[in-house]
């Protein structure tokens, strides 16, 4: 009998209420798709950006797709778009507080792919 099998982490749910509470749905939704967490992480390491930076930055993304990628997680509280009274106009894109909170999610999955190279 595999004795390991039955130990279980008491701080941590049991599978089923893990499934039961999991907010897998709500996160893919703030940050799935093939160019959000691109965003994210160029703003989040890089910094303030304006439209044209990050659509050098994000390669191979098109104007319309980042225009609605950013309007996407400026409504979902991810992105400040701050529009400056110039001629022409300046706008610039933040990571807020709550996507730089995904800093620590960003290093663990590039930990995880350095273990997964080194196979």
């Amino acid at each position: 009998m595999n004795v390991m099998k039955n130990v279980t982490n008491k701080s941590e749910p049991s599978n089923e209420a893990f499934a039961e509470r999991c907010p897998m749905p709500d996160i893919a939704r703030l940050i799935g798709g093939k160019w959000k967490l691109i965003i994210l992480q160029v703003l989040i390491f890089q910094g303030t950006k304006r439209f044209g930076e990050l659509k050098r930055d994000v390669d191979g993304i098109t104007q319309t797709m980042l225009t609605g990628q950013l309007r996407a997680l400026e409504e979902d509280g991810l992105v400040t778009r701050e529009v400056f009274p110039e001629v022409p106009p300046r706008v610039e894109y933040t990571a807020t507080e709550k996507a730089m909170a995904l800093t620590k999610m960003f290093h663990a999955m590039h930990d995880w792919w350095m273990l997964e190279c080194k196979k």
